[in-house]
């Protein structure tokens, strides 16, 4: 199986601006990070960031999510496997069950990336 995860190169931020101010993206920078953006702007996907983000021990299954969705279970899935193969979310199989977790890094280098912002 080939690893399809996106890796993010970490960001210096700037006291006042981010990166993506700061200076303008390059074509490499912007095809890379745009995938996360794309995979966020669905509003399941950033529900279920969000809901794994902030489950009891910073992971959850499949079957701790269905409950918050007028979803099926492999409509979840879906969107957690998209969530995994751009680097968002860590998962490991224990049985028949598929445990996800944020990867706290992706997170940071997208909020470095668009965070900061000066007013």
């Amino acid at each position: 199986m080939v690893d399809s995860q996106l890796t993010l190169t970490p960001v210096e931020t700037v006291a006042c601006c981010s990166p993506l101010t700061a200076e303008p993206l390059s074509a490499e920078r912007a095809e890379r990070v745009a995938p996360l953006l794309k995979a966020l702007a669905d509003p399941v996907r950033l529900r279920l960031l969000s809901l794994v983000a902030s489950h009891a021990d910073g992971e959850a299954c499949v079957c701790d999510l269905n409950d918050a969705f007028d979803l099926s279970q492999p409509t979840i899935s879906h969107h957690l496997k998209v969530l995994h193969e751009v680097g968002l979310l860590e998962r490991t199989k224990r049985g028949v069950w598929v445990y996800y977790a944020v990867r706290p890094a992706a997170l940071r280098d997208l909020g470095a990336l668009i965070g900061g912002v000066a007013a």
